[in-house]
Order: structure tokens, then C-alpha cells, then sequence
């Protein structure tokens, strides 16, 4: 396979410099410039004063050369904010044009392309974040996941793409990347092959994907993509944005079996091609040994290397405060074999520690969410996001302030996903309950809302879409998290167990605060 340069998208930079000076000049309109900045992972952030940025971290794998690069700009442009996104990518944020520039140049030195990472182009490729060393995998994916996104970086300039296309790998039923709903899905197997899913999707309209092949060799999947592009060129609705997505395929093929058939056909052509896509990586080993050191904690997961730890990082929101991230850095980069990797639930994970390193690194990230519920997702949130509706991240931090105060034990609450519109960025239709940007009249007057989810499922062979339920207030939202978990506190069960036991009881409890 054929590989790309990062140095190859250089060339590109200069449009992107004379369109931003155009924009910030007032000479091309915020819409105009939204659709030419995609292409580069840089959009301007509400209010069009600053700009955000996107880092690619193919299969959110953070190398340690990729952390202090990114630590270093932090430090040389003074970057103030930063946020863990659940495509798993490191978001810079309030930058000022010669920053965004500098930094979007100096990335290609460091391997980290942010070509693509917005607009109508492949996004980044998906990869359960701890394949290669989470105890109980089916195999490690990684390296499959990494040379897709090498692969697909070629389709960045092709002609007719979706408005986005999503590629994700898992390791295991836990289906955390969400292969199952994607536009192209690859989950893994117990005799070490993949099934593949593809016209899936959250957002307006969401769908589950359709099982399109089983036992596929994993040195095959480059043939699966190239299959994906040839039948949304030719059923796609490339034509109207609001449906140039590949579920929108199920429909125009007359259903998922439809769809399957139309999708195995282009397969067909591109085994018959004669295009050469066969792939063959080198397994990964880890080589370091533990230190003797037994360490145990709720941010702790034992790795299936004997003596290896992962520490677990959740800033809440995703947000991580840019010094503590810069200083794990410095201390992974003298740390033999450590790596970053990042979740699509906005965790950080602390890769091949042993129990002394482990003990290091979790006194150097406290202060994050300690509690499942404080590791709930959210967008970047309306007050930033051009698109956003509401103030996701306001209000997750106003949520876990109310429920830190009423002290509510640790699983009294699930995790939540919170979105700032429909976009589904905080993947609110997949987790127990979800929360939707919206708006709602009390007295002739528009006031801030959001409409509630129940019920969403991620676990391959499980999945379900969250319920809609309502509209609520969002100055009502904290007080009605805290009442629930006040009431789930008092039965003596957690969260998970009590909904199982009393499945009324929460619609129940939120009709007293749906507007």
C-alpha cells in the first residue's frame, strides 16, 4: 500500500492562510469560510474572533512524540483551552490566526495531519483505546485501524464523498467506537476476523448499520473501504447536504437487505479489479516488565501484561486543564514503552505503566471525575461551536457541581451524553440517557432546553437508540439528576440495577420536570 507524506499537504497550507486573512478581513462570510476550512480541521469559533483546531490522532493513538508536540505548542502559542473529542481527537481551542497556522504547519513535522478533519472528507479513524493490551480482547485492531486511516487520508481530495465518513475498528462485544452504527464498521472476532458494518450513523435520523460481510481477513479491509466510496458514489445523495450521508443509502436501496446487495456488489468489482490492496502489519508486543508494584483504584485498569497498568484520565467535559496535560507529557516521555491513548467518551488512558509509574501519573491527573457519572460526554458546547444550540459544557460542569453538593454515592448515576444540537457530538442517543440541545416557549419566550433521551445502548448485539422523551428546562435538568439519584441511592441498588428492577420509574420521575 502505498503511503502518504505528511509533508505532501504543506502545499495545501497557503489557501488556508489567504482565505482565513480573508475571513478575519471581513471579506468571506462565516458560511463560506466554514466550508473551505473543513477541509483543513479549523473552523472559526462562535463570534468569528478565534479559531479551533483539530489534531488527528489516528485510532486515538497518542504517541509520545505526538503528546510533547502538542505540549510544546500549548506552550509556544499559549493555547488556553483544549478538549479530548469523542472522535478522538485533541482539539485546540481560542486560537488566533498566526497560531493556527503556525501550529497546523509545524504538526506535519510531528507525523499529526489535521487535513480532513472537518468538512465532507474521511474523519478520523476509530479504534478501541486500549486494543493490545485490555485483558479479554477478541485480537489487537490497532494496527489494522492504522493503516486504514494511512489508506483513507488518499480519498481526502476524492471526488463525491459523504459529508462525512466514519470509520471505526473494535476489539471486543463492548463496542465502545461503535462500529455497529458507523458508515463503515470493522468488529472484531474471536477467531481473529472482522465482521463489517456499514450505512450507520447517529444524528438526524439515526440508523444502525447493516452487517454487509462476516469472517473477513483483516489483510482485506483496504478492498471493504474501497467498496464504501464506489456505492456512495453511486447511491449517494451527494447533491443535498442534509442527506449526503451513507444511512441515508438504507432507504434509496429499499431497505438494509437492499442496501447489503447493492454494497456486495461493488465489493465484487473491486476483487475483480485487479487492484492490488492486500495488507500485512507486524503484530505489536510490549517488552517491558512490572516493577513489583501492585496498584488497585477505581482509575486503575490492570492491562493482560502481567504487571502493567493503564491509569485512567477523565477531565470532566473532555476539558483537561492544558498545564496538567502538558506536564503528563514531560512525565510519559521518560516513561519507557507509555503512550496516550484517547476513548470516544472523552477518557484519557495512560498506557504500559508499571505500579510505580501508575502511582505517579494518577497523583498527577486527580482532580478529574472521580464517579461514573462525573465521566459523563458532552460536546464543546454552543458558546464555542458555530452550530451549537445550547451550552453543553455549562451544563455538565452546573450538574456535577448539584450532585457533588447533595453527595450522592458513586453509581447512584450513569453516565450521561450530552449534545449541544443535533449533531450528536456528545453521542446522546447512545448512552442511558442523553440530552439534546433545544429550545422551549414559556410564556411567548424562548428559554434554554434540552430534549431528554432514555434507554440508548452501545454493546454489540444490543444496540439500541435512545427513546426521546420530552423537553426539560435547562435550569431544571441538575435538580432532576439530583432527585434521581437521591432515589436511586435509597433503594440500595446502583443505577444500572435499579432501572432494570423499577423500568417506570424514571419516566415517571422526569415527567414532574418536562416543560
Amino acid at each position: 500500500m502505498k503511503t502518504m507524506d505528511p509533508q505532501s499537504w504543506k502545499q495545501d497550507l497557503p489557501a488556508f492562510r489567504e482565505k482565513t486573512e480573508a475571513f478575519y478581513g471581513g471579506a468571506l462570510d462565516k458560511a463560506a469560510y466554514k466550508g473551505f476550512s473543513g477541509l483543513y480541521g479549523s473552523y472559526a469559533q462562535k463570534g468569528g474572533k478565534a479559531n479551533m483546531l483539530r489534531l488527528r490522532m489516528t485510532a486515538g493513538r497518542v504517541t509520545k512524540e505526538k503528546l510533547a508536540f502538542t505540549a510544546g505548542a500549548i506552550r509556544k502559542y499559549g493555547v488556553s483551552r483544549a478538549h479530548f473529542t469523542t472522535c478522538q481527537t485533541i482539539q485546540l481551542h481560542d486560537l488566533q490566526p498566526k497560531a493556527v497556522y503556525g501550529i497546523m504547519e509545524e504538526a506535519l513535522d510531528a507525523g499529526i495531519v489535521t487535513m480532513g478533519g472537518g468538512g465532507d472528507f474521511p474523519r478520523n479513524v476509530m479504534c478501541s483505546p486500549l486494543s493490545g493490551v485490555e485483558q479479554g480482547e477478541y485480537f489487537d485492531v490497532l494496527p489494522w485501524a492504522e493503516a486504514a486511516a494511512e489508506y483513507l487520508m488518499g480519498f481526502i481530495k476524492a471526488e463525491k464523498m459523504p459529508r462525512k465518513l466514519k470509520v471505526g475498528f473494535s476489539n471486543s462485544p463492548a463496542n465502545v467506537t461503535h462500529v455497529t452504527y458507523r458508515d463503515l464498521g470493522f468488529a472484531a472476532r474471536p477467531d481473529g476476523r472482522f465482521d463489517v458494518y456499514s450505512a450507520g450513523g447517529l444524528g438526524n435520523n439515526p440508523r444502525l448499520g447493516v452487517k454487509v460481510a462476516e469472517g473477513v481477513e483483516p489483510g482485506k479491509i483496504l478492498y471493504y473501504i474501497k467498496a464504501m466510496w464506489l456505492t456512495f458514489r453511486t447511491y449517494g445523495n451527494y447533491e443535498n447536504r442534509g442527506k449526503a450521508r451513507t444511512r441515508y443509502m438504507q432507504d434509496v436501496c429499499g431497505g438494509p437487505e437492499g442496501y447489503a446487495k447493492a454494497y456486495n456488489e461493488k465489493l465484487a468489482e473491486v476483487l475483480v479489479s485487479g487492484e492490488d490492496l492486500e495488507l500485512s502489519v507486524e503484530p505489536r508486543t510490549v517488552a517491558k516488565a512490572g516493577d513489583g508494584v501492585t496498584v488497585a483504584g477505581p482509575r486503575v485498569i490492570p492491562q493482560k501484561q502481567p504487571g502493567l497498568y493503564t491509569v485512567v484520565w477523565h477531565p470532566i467535559g473532555g476539558q483537561p486543564d492544558v498545564q496538567t496535560l502538558c506536564a503528563v507529557s514531560d512525565a510519559l516521555a521518560k516513561i519507557p514503552e507509555a503512550e496516550m491513548r484517547l476513548g470516544p467518551d472523552e477518557t484519557a488512558f495512560l498506557i504500559n505503566l508499571t505500579g510505580g509509574e501508575a502511582e505517579k501519573l494518577l497523583a498527577l491527573t486527580a482532580g478529574g471525575a472521580e464517579t461514573v457519572f462525573e465521566s459523563s460526554v458532552s460536546c464543546i458546547g454552543g458558546t464555542t461551536c458555530q452550530v451549537g444550540t445550547r451550552d453543553s459544557q455549562g451544563l455538565l460542569h452546573a450538574c456535577v457541581a448539584a450532585v457533588r453538593e447533595a453527595k450522592l454515592p458513586d453509581g447512584a448515576l450513569p453516565r450521561v451524553h450530552i449534545s449541544g444540537c443535533p449533531s450528536s457530538c456528545g453521542t446522546h442517543q447512545t448512552g442511558a440517557m442523553g440530552f439534546r440541545g433545544a429550545s422551549k416557549l414559556v410564556d411567548g419566550k424562548p428559554q434554554p432546553a434540552f430534549t431528554f433521551f432514555l434507554g440508548g445502548e452501545e454493546r454489540q448485539g444490543e444496540e439500541t437508540m435512545g427513546r426521546e422523551l420530552g423537553v426539560m428546562l435547562e435550569e431544571k435538568i441538575p435538580a432532576f439528576l439530583v432527585e434521581l439519584g437521591r432515589t436511586v441511592a435509597a433503594s440500595g441498588m446502583d443505577f444500572s440495577a435499579w432501572y432494570q428492577a423499577e423500568p417506570d420509574a424514571l419516566e415517571r420521575l422526569a415527567a414532574d420536570y418536562l416543560a
